[in-house]
């Protein structure tokens, strides 16, 4: 492997492990996810200057006044987007809002059949394409949008995440969702931000479930 992927002391396989044991002992249980999170090298998706943080629990600057997720938050969405698939089985098309640097996307890409991932920035979409073709990932699909209006051509999805936080449920990923697929989306003001839950059920009624409190950027409108 590219010794830029497998890093050196405080981004080594090692930091990873570690990484990995905190987020077992914060409550993830999903072995899949938690075999991504060692696999994934966090640190070629941050700047130089802070590699040698890229295995805190902690969200790190990227640009653009974005950020990447806390590690934590990275598994937690992601076991709560899958938690209701039966044994052994992926999602087949997920749909990512807000690519940033491509974490994230990485982390789903191992997890299901085909990631479609927006992001409204597109010096960060440039940088984060780099990640999935350095990395060499052809289960990804990208597009430069605004995130508030999804991917209709490419629905229904099994499963949406969403990584900015709008201060309400856009109708326009409600309509993507699959039957009984699950919509991962931190909603509300800064400070008072609640991830949700939302199933849509067989009579295209939406059942939500609150998780957790969240602090995530906001979700803009337009592109940059």
């Amino acid at each position: 492997m590219n010794k830029r992927f497998t890093g050196i002391g405080m981004t080594s396989q090692r930091a990873r492990d570690r990484l990995v044991e905190k987020l077992r002992a914060m409550g993830i249980r999903d072995e899949g996810i938690l075999d991504a999170m060692r696999r994934v090298p966090r640190h070629i998706f941050i700047d130089e200057a802070l590699s040698s943080r890229a295995y805190e629990n902690t969200a790190l600057p990227i640009g653009y006044g974005q950020t990447i997720s806390q590690p934590y938050i990275v598994a937690r969405m992601t076991e709560a987007l899958m938690q209701e698939l039966p044994p052994g089985q992926t999602m087949k098309r997920v749909l990512e809002i807000g690519t940033g640097c491509g974490y994230q996307t990485v982390i789903l890409a191992g997890l299901a059949e085909r990631i479609y991932t927006v992001e409204r920035i597109s010096a960060l979409l440039d940088r984060a394409r780099e990640h999935f073709h350095s990395l060499g990932l052809r289960n990804i699909r990208t597009k430069y949008a605004d995130g508030n209006l999804g991917w209709p051509e490419q629905g229904p999805f099994d499963g949406i995440l969403v990584t900015a936080a709008p201060i309400g449920v856009p109708q326009q990923l409600l309509d993507q969702l699959a039957v009984g697929g699950r919509l991962l989306i931190p909603v509300g003001r800064s400070g008072e931000q609640k991830l949700l839950a939302i199933t849509r059920k067989a009579d295209d009624s939406y059942e939500e479930t609150p998780l957790d409190m969240v602090s995530f950027v906001p979700m803009l409108e337009g592109l940059v």
